[in-house]
This record gives C-alpha cells, structure tokens and sequence, in this order.
C-alpha cells in the first residue's frame, strides 16, 4: 500500500501503476534552495491553494523555470499543518477530475515548507519572521476567504481581536492582518526591503481590501508609538510594495468519499479526511475541476516567478476588474446563486443533479446567455461566451465535484447586489434595454425570498445556510405561509442596499413580488412558478 510522503516518491513504478504523475524534479533539494533564498510564502494553507496555486508552481519546477518552492504558513487553523502537512511530508496528491469520469492524479510537491504561524511555537515563528526579513522574499500571497481580510464589524469598530492588537502592538499580534503587518514591520526594520502582497481570494478588489487593511494597523501602531513613523509609508510606497488585485477561479470543494475510495482500490492508502476543531474539511488528498483561472495585475517590486507559463494571466489593474466583473456579475456567480436557493428549495444536494433538471438549467441558461451576455464587461483576455459554455456545460455539469447548493447558499444577502444588482442597473443605463423586461434574474430573487421562510417546494421544513442578515430578514416575512397571497416581502424587495439598486425603479419590485406570491401557492408551486417565466 501507497503512502505519501517523501521517501515513498522512490517507489515511482509502483506510483505510475497507480496513474499517478510523480513531479520531474528532487523535492529536497528545491527546499534547501528555498531555505537559502525564500522567495514566495503563502498564508490559507487550505485546498484552493495546494490544488491550483502549488499545482501552478509544480509546472515550473517541473520545466527548470524555477528552482525555489513555496513556504506555507497558517494563522487559523493550525491543525491542517500538524495533521495534512506534517505527515505527508507537505506533499498533496491531487486529483482533478473532469465530467467524463476521468481522474487525472499528480502529486505536488511544490510546497517544501509548512509553518504554524503562532508565537507559542517559537522555532516556526522565528522561521518565518527570518523568510520576511530576507532580502530575497519576493511575494507573500493570499487564500484567506474575504473574512479573513475584514478588521472592522458591521458597525465600523474594529473587531474585539484587533482591538486588542491595536494596543498590545506587533510583538503580540494575533489576528491574521495584524499578524501580516507585524512581519512586514521585521522586513521594514531590516532594510526596508521590496516585495509584493497578493491576495488571491474571490472578492472584489481583494489586494484594495489588503492593502487598506494592513496600512490602517500600520498607522493605528504608529498613533500608539508601537512602531517607527516610516512604516505606514512605507507600505504605501509603490516602489517597495505593492498590492496587485488578481481574480481566481476554481473549484475546490471538500474531500470526496468517492475519490478517496478509488485511491485505496487503487492501493493508495493513508487518505482519510480530516475534519478539525475548527470545522475546517480537508485530507492528503485534494479534488477538483480541471477548469481554472487565475488573473493577476502585473505590478511586483521584487520580482516574480514566470507564473504565465503555468497558466497564470497577468494584466494590467482595468483588465482585472473587467474579468471580475464578466465572472461576478453575469457568466458564473448569478447562475451559481440562482442554483443554490433554487436547489436547496428543491431538495438537491449537488449542483451536478440540478442541471439534469430542465427546468434549472433553462433558468441559469437564460441568466446567463439571455439577460448576462447583452451587457457582460468583455475584459479582452477571455471571450465572455465561451467562458459561459464551460460554465454551464463542463463545470456546474460535472458530476465528480461534489459542490452543493448549500455551500454557495450561504450569506446570499451579501451577494445578490452583486450577482443580480449590476446586471439590473446596467440595464436602466441603457437606452436599448429595458429592466422590466428581465424575467430569469427577478425569479432567482424571488426563489431567494422564498427560501428565506425555510419551507422547502414540497412544505417540509430545510435548515438555511448562515446569512448576517438572516434573523432580520425572516422577520419580515414572519407569518408568510404556503397559500397566502399576501406577505410583507416588498419590505426586503425595497432594501437598495441589499440589491445595490432601487428594484421599484427598476421597474421589478411588484414583479417579483407577483412571482413571490406565485411560489406559495403550494406544494410544487416553486418548480411551477420558475417553468413557467423561463418557459420551460
């Protein structure tokens, strides 16, 4: 039986009778390279990094374009470093499959390096402080989720962690941004070194929300006397440092049992999923779609690696913005909502079963294609369309990537501004269309309202996915029953800062209200209602 770690890559026959791609370079001696001159240290050591972003890194080390690895470090949660890194020699099976049951297995080694980012363990910690503090450290990077970025509540305080980090200083920093800026301080005191912060999650303008947040500790210190008054210049010098936005996309969604049962029948063993105290799913293993995007704002001061010849897009700041656009508000994230509340009123629990369903797939087809596409931002570097097909057709379609409507259901409030508001608003700008014509995009909004009373289409109670605004929301449709033609839904409908756009003048407030309606009438009225406005 197949372990993974490294003394086990010397068994290449027996890992190639397994189909899998073993890497084409000495693993130890990139991480005596790496330990020498650290060029690239990556915070979120979770699956998105070690199936896509290491995997990027492995085709260059594969190709001799480079000859450094990259240092992992995690501020979280620790456990995926003591229970995933530590025992497979920090090395990932991964496994990308694609819609025809094809499992494509490689092992990636690119990671020669994992470190607990936590003060308690000083042999880490100081590691680490010793890579910021290196001249030749060329970019830190990013997969911390968009909370992970966020320093201040919904009423603007800073959240109690960083409060107290504000005060207590860099020597005692605990939240990640604050753990981040106390490093870059070490790099500032050494020699005021360059190099480059990437955020490389799913949000909009994530190396803004980065930069902001690291620059508002930096000066919060300085008000305190905790560190020199330069350092805030410094990380707003855009000769030393700088904050590139990027737009990533992949799946990479959470062990697969079935993937785990073909490896061990394929004598792969060791592959158990994990699951830590923090709720955090994971394993040796890491399955995912083949597609993936990654776009990157071409702005490093210390250097970089070629990533371009991995796949990796870079471009100039607009370009960015264009393709987050293009993917957020019309060819994936809309279409993705529009399945989540849908599915979860359905009783579907993966996003590969709902597009068997005619009836929900005509309703992303006629988002997507219908209403997206005549105002999709064609960013130059992607054809929006054909981004679509693979979309519709290849990624939501593909079976093996065990995704659910209730993951991508999860703080909807927050995103249907986005996902539904742009498109809306981009057509009351003009003068050839007309808002009120839209029928697919008010639907999957008043889906979204009718999920919120937690009645699924056949009357039976669902547990909704966590949302801020949940309690709120619920609240006002308190009563709203199936049967009733009446309800108090237009109190959200009328909430602009939820859908980033006044739907009354848009034209779709009572629309929407009416399709609302429509989906109470009783059970199956759900399915009905959406056949009926995407004419199915």
């Amino acid at each position: 039986m197949l372990t993974l770690n490294l003394a086990s890559l010397a068994n290449s026959q027996e890992w190639e009778a397994a189909g899998v791609e073993l890497p084409r370079f000495n693993p130890v001696e990139v991480a005596a390279n790496t330990a020498s001159k650290p060029e690239w240290v990556h915070f979120g050591a979770g699956n998105i990094f070690r199936g896509f972003v290491a995997n990027a890194h492995q085709k260059l080390l594969d190709e001799g374009k480079a000859d450094t690895g990259i240092i992992a470090a995690e501020v979280f949660d620790l456990e995926m470093i003591d229970k995933v890194y530590t025992p497979c020699d920090n090395l990932t099976l991964l496994v990308l499959m694609n819609a025809k049951g094809d499992f494509l297995k490689k092992v990636v080694a690119s990671i020669v390096d994992a470190i607990a980012a936590d003060r308690s363990r000083e042999g880490e910690w100081s590691r680490l402080v010793s890579i910021f503090e290196n001249p030749t450290l060329q970019m830190a990077s990013f997969t911390i989720t968009e909370k992970g970025y966020a320093i201040t509540g919904p009423d603007g305080a800073y959240l109690g962690i960083v409060a107290q980090d504000l005060e207590k200083g860099p020597d005692e920093a605990v939240h990640i941004m604050s753990v981040v800026t106390a490093l870059a301080y070490k790099r500032y005191l050494k020699g005021g070194y360059p190099m480059t912060f990437v955020s490389m999650d799913n949000c909009s303008h994530n190396g803004d929300k980065l930069k902001k947040s690291m620059v508002t500790v930096a000066e919060e210190w300085a008000k305190r006397g905790l560190v020199d008054e330069g350092f805030a210049a410094y990380l707003q010098d855009k000769s030393r440092i700088a904050f590139p936005l990027s737009m990533i996309d992949k799946i990479t969604p959470r062990p697969s049992e079935k993937v785990q049962e073909a490896l061990l029948a394929q004598g792969i063993g060791g592959m158990d999923t994990v699951v830590t105290s923090k709720n955090t799913y994971t394993a040796p293993f890491v399955n995912a779609e083949i597609s993936e995007y990654l776009v990157i704002e071409d702005t490093f001061t210390n250097g970089r690696p070629p990533l371009e010849d991995a796949g990796v897009l870079f471009t100039d700041r607009d370009t960015v913005n264009k393709v987050e656009t293009m993917k957020v508000t019309t060819c994936l994230n809309p279409l993705h909502t529009a399945l989540a509340v849908s599915g979860c009123l359905m009783g579907y629990t993966l996003i590969a079963d709902e597009m068997k369903d005619p009836v929900l797939q005509k309703l992303v087809e006629t988002i997507g294609y219908k209403e997206g596409l005549p105002v999709v931002v064609n960013p130059g570097i992607l054809n929006p369309q054909t981004f679509l097909d693979e979309v519709i057709h290849e990624r939501f379609a593909n079976p093996f990537i065990p995704d659910t409507p209730q993951r991508i259901a999860t703080d909807t409030s927050q995103k249907v501004g986005i996902r539904f508001g742009e498109t809306i608003k981009s057509y009351m700008r003009r003068g050839d269309l007309d808002p009120s014509t839209l029928t697919a995009i008010p639907v999957a909004i008043a889906a979204w309202c009718r999920y919120l009373l937690g009645v699924d289409d056949a009357g039976k109670p669902f547990t909704l996915s966590p949302d801020p605004l949940l309690a709120d929301l619920q609240a006002k449709l308190e009563g709203t029953a199936l049967g009733d033609q009446t309800s108090n839904v237009r109190a959200i409908l009328e909430n602009v800062q939820i859908f980033g756009v006044s739907l009354e003048e848009a034209g779709l407030a009572a629309k929407i209200e009416g399709m609302f309606h429509e989906m109470l009438a009783g059970p199956g009225a759900v399915r009905s209602t959406i056949a009926k406005y995407v004419e199915v």
